[in-house]
C-alpha cells in the first residue's frame, strides 16, 4: 500500500540541484531569485544504491556548507543521464551509472523530506543555460561530450515534443556510409563529433584524445587533420538541423568539449561558413553568429536542475511505501 505525506514547506528558502554524471555530482545551492550560495563536486557512486546514497550526501554536504541543513531546502532537481519519466522522478537505463530502474524522486524525497523532480540532465542544462545566459524566447543547448546531445528551450520552459526527444540531434545520420553508431545507424552526428567516437577513431593512448587530436592536426598529422574536420563538421551540422528544425534564435553549445575553448568555437563558425558558402538561403540564416560556448566548468547543468525542482509546488505530495 502506498501511504502519502504532505512536506511542510514553512521557511524554507534554499533550492538544490544535482547535476549526476558518471564520474561527479556538481551540486548548487540557490535563493529563490537565483543567487548562488554554494557549491560542490563529489563522487557519484556506481550502482542504484550508490547513486541515491551520492545524492543524499551531497544535498547534505552542500546546505551545511551554505550554513544551514536539510530543514532550509524548499525544494530538489536532479538532472541524470539516462530515460527520465519527469511526472513520475523514475529513472530507466542509466548505463554510465549502473541504473536500469530506479525511483530516484521518490527515494531521495523520503530521506530528505523535501520535494524532488527529476530531468534529463541535458534538458535541465538546457534551462540552466538559458536562464544563466538570459535568453529569452527560444534556445538550443548542444551538448558535446562523450556522446552529443541537444535540448530546447521555449519562453523559459522545457520543449519536450510529443514523445521527449525534441532536439535529439545526436543520432541524425548525415552520412549513410559513414562510421557506425552505438545506435545502430551509421554517419549519425555523434560519430563525427562526439568524443568517444573520436577517442575511438584516434586509438591512440591518451587522457585527453580531442585536445590530442587537435594537437596533432595543428602538426600536421593526417589521420588528426581528417578528424577535426570530423568534429567541426558534425557540429556545424547539429547547429543547422537545431535552428533548421525549430527555428531557435541561439544555439549555446556545452559539455566537455567546451574545454578546447576558441579552437573549438572558431572551428564551427568556419565549418558553418564553408558549409552556407554555395546557398544564399543558409547564409541569410547567419548560423556562424547564432552559436556561443557555455564558459568551462558553468554550472548550468546543475543550475538548470534546481530550477526543475523549483518548479514543484509548493504543497507538495511525497509519496512512500
Amino acid at each position: 500500500m502506498t501511504h502519502a505525506i504532505v512536506a511542510d514547506l514553512a521557511g524554507r528558502r534554499i533550492r538544490v540541484g544535482l547535476d549526476v554524471g558518471g564520474t561527479k555530482i556538481d551540486a548548487v545551492a540557490i535563493t529563490p531569485g537565483g543567487d548562488l550560495l554554494a557549491r560542490l563536486r563529489r563522487p557519484t557512486g556506481w550502482g542504484e544504491a550508490a547513486v541515491v546514497e551520492g545524492v543524499v550526501a551531497a544535498v547534505t554536504e552542500l546546505v551545511a556548507e551554505a550554513g544551514a541543513d536539510v530543514t532550509a531546502i524548499e525544494s530538489v532537481g536532479i538532472g541524470i543521464p539516462g530515460l527520465v519519466d519527469a511526472v513520475s522522478g523514475r529513472v530507466l537505463h542509466a548505463v554510465n551509472l549502473g541504473v536500469e530502474s530506479l525511483d530516484l524522486a521518490d527515494l531521495v524525497a523520503r530521506r530528505l523530506g523535501a520535494p524532488v523532480r527529476v530531468e534529463n540532465d541535458v534538458k535541465a542544462a538546457a534551462l540552466g543555460a538559458a536562464a544563466l545566459r538570459g535568453i529569452r524566447g527560444s534556445m538550443a543547448y548542444l551538448n558535446l561530450g562523450t556522446g552529443v546531445a541537444a535540448g530546447i528551450v521555449v519562453d523559459g520552459e522545457i520543449w519536450r515534443g510529443a514523445r521527449g526527444t525534441a532536439g535529439e540531434v545526436g543520432h541524425l545520420s548525415v552520412d549513410p556510409a559513414g562510421r557506425l553508431c552505438g545506435c545502430g545507424q551509421r554517419g549519425c552526428i555523434e560519430t563525427f563529433c562526439g568524443g568517444g567516437a573520436l577517442a575511438r577513431a584516434w586509438d591512440r593512448p591518451g587522457s585527453l584524445p580531442v585536445r590530442d587530436i587537435l594537437d596533432a592536426a595543428d602538426a600536421g598529422d593526417e589521420r588528426a587533420l581528417a578528424l577535426r574536420a570530423d568534429l567541426f563538421h558534425g557540429a556545424a551540422a547539429a547547429v543547422r538541423a537545431l535552428v533548421l528544425s525549430a527555428d531557435v534564435e541561439r544555439v549555446i553549445v556545452g559539455g566537455g568539449l567546451t574545454a578546447l575553448g576558441d579552437r573549438l568555437e572558431s572551428g564551427i563558425r568556419a565549418a558553418l561558413r564553408s558549409g552556407a558558402e554555395t546557398s544564399a538561403f543558409m547564409r541569410s540564416l547567419h548560423l556562424d553568429e547564432r552559436i556561443e560556448l557555455l564558459p568551462a566548468g558553468s554550472p548550468a547543468a546543475a543550475f538548470g536542475a534546481a530550477l526543475v525542482g523549483a518548479a514543484t509546488p509548493l504543497k507538495e505530495t511525497v509519496t512512500h511505501g
